[in-house]
């Protein structure tokens, strides 16, 4: 398949999108002065704005990509779960998320100059357990069959545990499904037996308890993931030097195509979102990490939790000939 047959087949591919929702709100405004207060800014608020963040973004990117996307998680029955729901539903997202007590997990970004200020961030991230996670579980196991992959997003907040992981392959192999997982640091015990896991540099380190500091102990670290997690690939993202994908008996290096990069924010979901995505539209593993690659270095060139489309990967593609 050409690079064109695959973007063009991404519009008839549905992916479930299983892990932490989160609502990114951005404060905006600027600032003259330093408060006689405390030795910090103060910044003179212009507007604010409200973007889909951790899986609500992954699901977002599909969306933007093309696909079709149903996503489950948890938000709670408040102010940031009425807007994220809105948002959900405007963007056409599918969603199947449930609430047990606990507030929808709220980013604050206050941004000045187009500098990030501070940020701060509402959440309970305690393990998701219980009737809660039954339904969870009920809800994957239905939607599993009608999707074509599954992503979990990993934000460490409490919806993914190594026993609910165990449910989705379970419900996934049989049907052959591609699972791909964004990971997190003190987590790599929980994705054992998945397709793909896209860590950067630093997860990676931990992740095969290898320090990374050139190729060749890039290479021991990609391999120690592989051989220890039993998946089909690992794709280590690596910033302004690319990314690196590991398949059994295949190592690749693919350096960036990023020309500016402004924000890395939901870089990582856009990278799992364009991958499977591809993937699930027959490109091989080393095409899915090109379009993956040529996804991220778009998003990186915005301020924000930013999405591309297929048209937007095309003429990265082509200017890269």
């Amino acid at each position: 398949m050409t690079f064109t047959d695959i973007l063009a087949t991404f519009k008839e591919k549905k992916i479930l999108v299983i892990g932490d929702l989160v609502l990114d709100r951005y404060v905006w405004g600027k600032v003259n002065r330093i408060s006689p207060e405390a030795p910090v800014p103060i910044v003179e608020v212009t507007h604010e704005n409200f973007l889909l963040g951790g899986a609500a973004n992954v699901a977002h990117n599909i969306v933007s990509l093309g696909g079709h996307v149903t996503v489950v998680g948890i938000i709670g029955s408040d102010r940031g779960g009425d807007i994220l729901k809105k948002i959900l539903d405007e963007k056409g997202i599918l969603c199947c998320v449930f609430d047990d007590k606990r507030p929808t997990i709220v980013k604050t970004r206050v941004i000045a100059h187009n500098q990030q200020v501070v940020r701060f961030d509402r959440e309970d991230n305690k393990k998701v357990e219980g009737k809660t996670f039954d339904m969870l579980v009920e809800s994957i196991k239905k939607a599993i069959q009608e999707h074509d992959a599954v992503i979990i997003s990993d934000y460490k907040k409490g919806v993914i545990s190594s026993e609910l992981i165990s449910e989705v392959i379970k419900a996934a192999r049989p049907k052959k499904k591609f699972v791909a997982v964004d990971p997190k640091t003190g987590h790599f015990h929980c994705y054992k037996n998945v397709s793909l896991i896209t860590p950067n540099l630093m997860e990676a380190s931990h992740g095969s308890g290898i320090e990374i500091k050139d190729e060749k102990s890039l290479i021991k670290a990609g391999k120690t993931l592989l051989k220890k997690l039993s998946c089909k690939a690992v794709l280590i993202t690596r910033g302004e030097e690319g990314m690196s994908l590991f398949e059994k008996n295949n190592f690749v290096n693919i350096p960036t195509v990023a020309r500016h990069v402004y924000d890395v924010t939901g870089a990582g979901d856009t990278v799992i979102a364009a991958f499977t995505l591809a993937y699930a539209s027959g490109a091989t593993l080393e095409e899915a990490a090109l379009i993956a690659n040529h996804a991220a270095g778009i998003v990186v060139g915005e301020v924000g939790t930013a999405v591309t489309t297929p048209a937007k990967i095309m003429q990265s593609l082509k200017d890269s000939r």
